[in-house]
């Protein structure tokens, strides 16, 4: 008997261990628990050990992590009679677990169901075209208006993402016609606009090598110009030098140097070809007027005195006027050099300005058709998938 009353005991004592235990519960760090006791909400349990009425509680864990809801596809009618199809993807999170649980039969479901439709009746009120450019708008305006709705439930709406945009077979022909024949278009642009500027900088071109002709040329014949002056100058000077060199020499010349002069014209005369040689019959007169003619003359000392040249001819200045030193012609003519240099960059500088100010607008020209190409690339490529 007392084995029997023993082994009771024992099993009445596991049996309550075992029911003790079972009223443990454990709430996870991402979970909240409702506390159900005999269809009355008790309260809300909080993450890590919780204890319940064992037999007689009920214990429902809400995950209130950021879930992802998948939108089916479905086919939606435009403003622009474009039959589309359409999905999306909802962002949703539990924030207050007693409404998502007893104010919604399923929130997952209801979210869901309430996606579709307002998806169907945001874009049904929207055009194509503004489907595919605008998908920030449509976003936000999903985002808003479910959220708005769920909050009811205690769910909050994170953010809406539009994930695919099909038009049907026949709406995404005519967007592919479309599209090629706008390419064509601006193919067509591109060309004829490369083809005016391609003229443009040829003309530009050959007016430049034109003016750089002339500049040419014109330099060429100034300093053609400055070298036969220059030339000129040191000829004369030559001559003027040996004019002076003559009549500082003749100066002294006397009756002996005058008849040692007319006997060598005479031997010079006669190693000629000439078979005949006539004189005059006054020669002596001749020579006698050649010397005076020279400067000599019958008082003039013997030759090895000193004589003032200048009192009997003259200053070579006053005589010959400024004679300019080669110091003087070289810095001249370097003068001119720095000129044509210097009018020659000033040309190429423009030259340059001129090509600049072509690329400029050829660049700005360009970006305002890649931007309208991207912008029109854009609808045929947004069509099919995002």
């Amino acid at each position: 008997m007392a084995i029997i009353d023993f082994g009771l005991g024992l099993v009445i004592t596991i049996a309550l261990i075992l029911i003790f235990i079972s009223g443990v519960t454990i709430i996870q760090p991402y979970e909240q628990g409702l506390w159900i006791v005999l269809g009355k909400y008790k309260r809300r349990l909080n993450p890590g050990f919780n204890w319940v009425y064992p037999l007689i509680s009920e214990v429902i864990r809400l995950d209130l992590r950021t879930q992802v809801l998948d939108v089916p596809r479905q086919e939606v009618i435009t403003k622009d009679n474009s039959p589309t199809n359409v999905d999306a993807i909802v962002y949703i999170r539990v924030i207050d677990p007693e409404k998502a649980y007893f104010e919604v039969v399923n929130y997952h479901v209801a979210t869901i169901s309430l996606s579709q439709t307002t998806l169907r009746s945001v874009v049904g009120d929207m055009e194509l075209d503004e489907i595919l450019y605008n998908r920030d708008f449509i976003n936000t305006k999903l985002r808003d208006i479910l959220d708005e709705a769920t909050d009811a439930w205690g769910v909050k709406v994170e953010a809406v993402e539009i994930r695919e945009v099909d038009p049907v077979g026949t709406v995404k022909e005519a967007m592919e016609e479309q599209t090629s024949a706008e390419r064509k278009r601006r193919a067509a642009i591109l060309i004829a606009d490369g083809q005016k500027k391609a003229a443009i900088l040829e003309a530009e071109g050959s007016k430049q090598a034109k003016i750089l002709n002339a500049e040419g040329m014109r330099q060429s014949q100034i300093l053609e110009a400055e070298g036969e002056r220059v030339s000129k100058i040191l000829i004369a000077q030559g001559e003027s030098q040996g004019l002076r060199i003559l009549s500082v020499g003749a100066v002294p010349l006397d009756k002996k140097a005058i008849s040692v002069l007319s006997m060598n014209m005479m031997t010079k005369m006669a190693e000629g070809q000439a078979t005949k040689i006539i004189f005059p019959m006054e020669i002596s007169k001749m020579l006698n007027q050649v010397g005076q003619y020279l400067g000599a003359s019958t008082g003039v000392p013997e030759v090895g005195e000193t004589l003032d040249v200048e009192k009997i001819v003259g200053k070579a200045e006053d005589i010959l006027g400024h004679i300019p030193k080669p110091e003087e012609l070289r810095q001249e003519v370097e003068k001119i050099e720095e000129a044509l240099v210097k009018d020659t960059e000033e040309t190429i500088k423009a030259g340059e300005a001129l090509k600049e100010k072509a690329a400029a607008s050829d660049k700005s020209d360009i970006h305002i058709f890649k931007t309208e190409e991207e912008e029109s690339s854009a609808e045929p490529e947004g069509s099919t998938k995002e």
